[in-house]
């Protein structure tokens, strides 16, 4: 008979010290990063700190008045620990136990009924990376795929002369969305809508912004737990990722006006978009993962596409 694998439990009386053995626990359980932080410390110090109501840019420096020097009462060190053992019993992201994410510093209202959200096209709205690529007459802005509506709250902040919908086929996730949209105050500024792609969504739209489901089959099958906590309908993306894709492509020249123009996130998937796509001109753009991770289209190419397509 198997027994239960033992973990080492979190202990320690000063904020540095649980974040120390924490980082520790969720190393030797094995847990996953990726949805919010990339490595043990990261997200042992967010979950302290988020559990002990400190925020979550303290000081946890060598410094001897940082906040990592702080004691710690025991019925807190307690919770702590059960916060921790919680992460590594389920396997779910620790956005979804402190049901907050952060996406270019701006806080977002996240639970198991979207992906946490993680899209590097957040970069490209902050940092101006996409303001290149509209134009003068730029204000009908489509968050396609939206989940937890934090990419149209970022275009909506970056961009105040536009009106953005935010749209999702999942009514879950809009309902999510709404709580977003809501804590930021952009209830004037941004619609939300339940679609199947593009069905419901004639337009037309001078940008849309999607991250879409695009994980092909075989990396879907070797996902860790972390990942298949969150709604496979946001991940999956057919055998090679690009089912939603192509319905995208297909349907969008109808649905956008003349200089429109589609930023595409699509991970880890360009060998998978550039076979399905061989003749279709993109520019890739660059964030902090590298310039295979996002994309931009134009209308005029998917429309020559489409009209190849058609011969």
């Amino acid at each position: 008979m198997n027994t239960p694998q033992q973990h080492p439990t979190v202990a320690g009386d000063t904020v540095g010290a649980l974040v120390e053995s924490g980082a520790h626990c969720l190393a030797a359980a094995g847990v996953c990063f990726g949805h919010g932080t990339t490595n043990a410390h990261d997200e042992a110090a967010w979950l302290v700190l988020w559990r002990l109501g400190l925020p979550l840019d303290s000081d946890l420096s060598e410094a001897p008045d940082s906040m990592k020097n702080q004691p710690v009462a025991p019925a807190d060190q307690a919770l702590v620990a059960t916060l921790f053992e919680e992460r590594i019993r389920t396997r779910k992201p620790a956005a979804y136990l402190t049901q907050e994410a952060w996406l270019q510093g701006v806080p977002f209202y996240v639970d198991e009924r979207t992906i946490v959200p993680r899209s590097f096209i957040a970069e490209l709205l902050v940092d101006g990376g996409a303001d290149e690529y509209l134009s003068d007459h730029t204000r009908q802005v489509l968050d396609l795929c939206t989940g937890n509506g934090s990419l149209a709250v970022l275009a909506a902040m970056a961009w105040p002369e536009v009106q953005v919908t935010g749209a999702d086929i999942s009514p879950d996730a809009l309902a999510v969305a709404r709580i977003n949209v809501d804590k930021h105050g952009l209830q004037d500024r941004i619609q939300l809508q339940l679609s199947d792609g593009l069905a419901a969504l004639p337009g037309p739209w001078d940008l849309i912004l999607c991250n879409p489901p695009y994980v092909n089959a075989a990396s879907m099958a070797a996902l860790p737990a972390e990942y298949r906590a969150e709604p496979e309908l946001a991940l999956a993306g057919g055998n090679d990722g690009m089912d939603f894709v192509r319905q995208l492509f297909a349907a969008a020249p109808a649905c956008m006006s003349e200089d429109a123009v589609i930023i595409l996130e699509i991970g880890n998937e360009r060998a998978y978009f550039e076979a399905a796509f061989p003749q279709l001109p993109v520019f890739w753009l660059d964030t902090s993962a590298g310039e295979d991770q996002v994309l931009l289209v134009t209308r005029q190419a998917l429309a020559a596409q489409s009209r190849l397509t058609a011969q």
